[in-house]
């Protein structure tokens, strides 16, 4: 038996708002839509749909899963998202070459891009 991540979801309060922020992050578009639950499709073949839910809890804490994104040019795509509305809160190295920046998405959402991959 194997499994295959298919979509990764976020929760959040507007998921038609937080949908034009992610589909231009990502170079996708919306795949189904019924209001309180917005799909992005994949944004290249095999790769892993974002699903965006809608809940009643505001966001608290430190997310328990994010989203980690990989980028030729790091800082260039940091900009890019920030100017698309995404807030950056810190970076990060380790030795071996590895780099990320922390972003928040509009509603406060976490997620990384990195480089050297």
């Amino acid at each position: 038996m194997a499994l295959n991540i298919v979509m990764v979801t976020i929760d959040c309060e507007s998921p038609r708002k937080l949908a034009e922020f992610w589909t231009q992050a990502l170079n996708t578009s919306v795949a189904f839509d019924v209001g309180e639950f917005v799909m992005l499709a994949a944004n290249e073949e095999g790769g892993v749909a974002l699903g965006l839910q809608q809940v009643a809890e505001p966001r608290a804490g430190k997310n328990r899963v994010h989203v980690d994104l990989n980028a030729a040019d790091r800082h260039a795509e940091v900009r890019r998202l920030v100017a698309l509305g995404a807030t950056e809160v810190g970076e990060h190295e380790v030795p071996g070459g590895l780099a990320w920046t922390v972003l928040q998405d509009p509603e406060g959402n976490e997620f990384c891009v990195s480089s050297g991959h």
